[in-house]
């Protein structure tokens, strides 16, 4: 018999976060913006480093945790990052200054995901990744897929929203549509789709 909780502080215990993704940590956490996990960070980086994506979009930047993870692995990839708080914007640019992390590298887009994700080019990132939490997800991962190229990667950080999904009493917006959102993608022909149990749940799909 398993137990979970023991194998997730392992897990997670496991990961040797870099120094400066620590720092990113400790001013998410200040802040009261929940930051993803280290085993989650380091999950991003090897889809990145496996795939060699070059071109990433991150949808939900908070202070940059996920952002920094995503760039740590790929040295050549480039990251487009959407967040709606000004505040956020600023500081995560400076918390990836501080890292040493090539301004070139990084664009970041202040806005709502929903107002700009229609308006980028489809079929031309490597990796689509959705932080952002709450109703819209679903809209988010239908742009994702259409801005990724064929083989593509959508990657979806928080799939099992705090363990609710898994509570059938649990019938919010929210849960509800990560609900749909899984149970859709599960059998989606035009995807395959594969869940992580580390952090909060990752759903990883495969575009075509």
């Amino acid at each position: 018999m398993y137990d979970a909780d023991l194998i997730s502080t392992w897990t997670e215990n496991f990961v040797n976060e870099p120094e400066a993704i620590r720092a990113a940590r400790h001013a998410s956490m200040e802040h009261g913006v929940e930051p993803i996990t280290p085993a989650v960070g380091s999950y991003l980086a090897s889809l990145v480093a496996i795939t060699g994506a070059q071109s990433i979009v991150e949808i939900g930047t908070g202070l940059g945790v996920a952002s920094q993870w995503l760039l740590h692995g790929n040295s050549e990839a480039n990251l487009t990052t959407i967040e709606k708080d000004v505040d956020h914007v600023q500081t995560a640019k400076d918390l990836m200054i501080a890292s040493g992390i090539a301004a070139a590298r990084v664009r970041v887009i202040s806005g709502n995901a929903s107002d700009i994700l229609p308006r980028m080019n489809e079929g031309t990132y490597d990796v689509v990744v959705i932080n952002a939490t709450g109703k819209g997800t679903l809209e988010f991962v239908r742009h994702a897929l259409r801005l990724t190229r064929p083989g593509g990667l959508v990657v979806l950080t928080h799939a099992l929203g705090g363990g609710l999904v898994a509570n059938p009493a649990k019938r919010d917006a929210a849960t509800t549509e990560l609900r749909t959102i899984l149970g859709d993608y599960a059998v989606d022909e035009h995807v395959r789709a594969t869940l992580v149990p580390v952090g909060d749940g990752v759903l990883t799909l495969v575009n075509g």
